[in-house]
């Protein structure tokens, strides 16, 4: 072995012992006749010091390295004079009386820091550099002992872990595929699994009645700070269970994950909400309960007073903000702009100010008395000091407006605390979801998620209006305003399955085409089954504070789905297309 202990090990318990340590070298620092080296691997950080008495070789093998040197170091275990308590092995150093150099180093292109100077493009360039930082490498422990944790759990409740297929038929009803294609099959193509939904599904018709994987899925979608092409699931499913099976189950899991890795106790049980409810108080289906500051609607209370924005519309909404009347007119102009960005979409923004000694100041006082504007203060709740904002329209995308705007709000006050954790389920999502421009449904979760059964006469009507009232038999799990998980008690009898595809307009050709196999299987005796799937690499975020995934993934791409460290996606050879019978016009940057 090139080392008899880790640089996170030795204690003072460790004096007077010899040992051999080997990593990378972190910094060195001459003063007076010594020299010091603070030598790091994965564990930790171990000073060691070269002294005035020491041999002459042995001086000028430590004067000659450079940062980021791979050696071997031996000598005896110390105690230090100036103790250093910011580190585990701070009470300790090592006498060197020997340094063998395993490998030189460049100047690497930016300190390998815990706060590093490199930017995000360069880092994601060096990723193996990167790695190397602290924060990096505790986000890749964390998801480790997550995973090792889940796994456990998992297997204690006597679930079996199986791989399922990566090469797959595309069945395009979501997010855009990634496609592989087939060289002993010409003109034909392989999907990359944006889920295992199908393959879990027939393993609990093969009677596997307990299945998990944590498991690499793809989807092909515009990237932002939670999104990656290449993701990880916890995707897991059950049969004989109704939802409330489900729910144990997997609060269960993540009671357990938050307890043995955070340290921390969450709710028992975990708060309910249904959808209609998160969106009428919070305008998002993942709602951060962290904070108040709940949406009210308030259509009733300022229409018929002459202002014709509010008249011709919809719905009014707004939210009140503790203590921000003191406001200036500039920040809410500004914030007035930031409300019309296409990622909200407003067109403008109505504010009340009620100011600390009890009167009213507002951009709509022409068309509303101080009596009427106390009569929507007192309504919401609000108190002097507040600041009411409204926002008027439709009424889901005015309530979207809002919860966009409420966050926004709470992330400006401070109310977001990444390490306070309120998580809840959010159940009775609508069936469906209806699109004016194709004028037709589509599934909200997927097409496989079951109505529930008390619905099942409106499920099968033929008017719109009682499609748009059956509510699904899904459940998501969020955290802190981020869907964690989610999934559904699955439809398992073809009659219903094939009901399905004709409400979302597929048609029983294209159906067998893209989900014959799994009709077939349910004629030959499909349990009652439910699962749900966790986004592994959001999981892994939030439990490390954080609000990107990238650092929890080892190598992750950018915001344009390149890998920028290996120059991928690339150009292929001109053999490899005709291997694969592939024409493409796209041409190389150098032609």
């Amino acid at each position: 072995m090139y080392r008899t202990h880790t640089c996170g090990e030795l204690r003072i318990e460790n004096a007077g012992q010899t040992v051999t340590l080997a990593g990378w070298v972190q910094r060195t620092r001459k003063l007076g006749g010594m020299t010091f080296i603070d030598l790091r691997d994965r564990y930790g950080i171990t000073q060691l010091v070269v002294d005035d008495s020491a041999a002459a070789e042995l001086k000028e093998t430590a004067d000659s390295l450079g940062r980021e040197y791979v050696i071997q170091a031996t000598g005896t275990v110390v105690e230090r004079q100036s103790k250093n308590p910011k580190i585990p092995t701070g009470d300790i150093e090592i006498g060197l009386t020997g340094i063998n150099v395993l490998n030189k180093a460049q100047t690497p292109p930016f300190t390998i820091e815990d706060v590093s100077d490199g930017g995000e493009e360069l880092r994601a360039r060096y990723r193996y550099l990167d790695l190397r930082r602290n924060p990096l490498r505790k986000a890749l422990e964390l998801r480790h002992r997550l995973a090792h944790e889940v796994r456990n759990y998992l297997d204690g409740k006597g679930f079996l872990e199986i791989e399922t297929p990566y090469l797959i038929k595309s069945t395009p009803e979501g997010a855009r595929d990634f496609v592989v294609p087939s060289r002993m099959n010409p003109g034909q193509f392989y999907a990359l699994p944006q889920s295992p939904q199908t393959f879990k599904q027939l393993l609990m018709v093969a009677g596997y009645d307990r299945y998990f994987q944590i498991v690499r899925c793809f989807r092909d979608e515009d990237l932002r700070a939670d999104r990656q092409p290449e993701f990880t699931q916890i995707d897991c499913e059950m049969s004989f269970v109704e939802q409330e099976d489900v729910l144990d189950t997997f609060e269960g899991m993540m009671r357990t994950l938050f307890r043995n890795v955070l340290n921390v106790e969450i709710p028992d049980p975990l708060p309910r909400m249904s959808w209609y409810d998160a969106m009428d108080n919070y305008g998002s289906d993942k709602p951060d309960i962290r904070f108040g500051m709940k949406i009210h609607e308030i259509t009733g209370k300022v229409q018929g007073k002459g202002f014709s924005v509010f008249d011709s519309v919809e719905y009014v909404g707004a939210i009140s903000v503790d203590g921000a009347a003191e406001y200036t007119r500039k920040q809410i102009d500004e914030l007035t702009e930031w409300v019309k960005r296409p990622q909200v979409g407003a067109k403008g923004l109505v504010y009340i100010k009620y100011n600390a000694d009890g009167s009213f100041k507002s951009s709509v006082d022409k068309f509303y008395t101080p009596e009427e504007l106390k009569a929507v203060a007192d309504y919401m709740g609000s108190k002097p000091g507040d600041l009411i904002l409204v926002l008027c329209g439709s009424r889901r995308k005015t309530q979207t407006m809002l919860g966009v705007l409420r966050i926004e709000m709470g992330n400006r006050l401070g109310l977001r605390d990444p390490h306070n954790f309120a998580p809840l389920w959010i159940v009775d999502f609508p069936l469906l979801e209806w699109d004016d421009e194709t004028q037709r449904f589509y599934a909200m979760h997927h097409p496989f998620t079951a109505p529930k059964p008390e619905h099942l006469d409106l499920f099968y009507s033929d008017r719109k209006e009682d499609l748009e009232k059956v509510c699904a038999n899904a459940y998501d799990f969020v955290l802190n305003g981020t869907e964690l998980g989610g999934g559904s008690i699955r439809i398992h009898e073809a009659e219903v399955q094939q009901r399905m595809f004709e409400v979302l307009g597929i048609s029983r050709e294209d159906a067998e085409y893209k989900f014959g196999f799994i009709i077939n299987a349910f004629k030959f005796g499909a349990p009652p089954h439910g699962g749900l799937a966790f986004g592994f690499d959001r999981v892994c975020a939030l439990f490390g504070g954080q609000e990107t995934i990238r650092d929890y993934i080892a190598f992750p791409k950018n915001n344009q789905g390149r890998d920028v460290m290996i120059d991928s996606p690339s150009y292929i050879d001109q053999e490899q297309m005709d291997e694969l019978f592939l024409a493409s016009t796209a041409k190389k940057d150098n032609e």
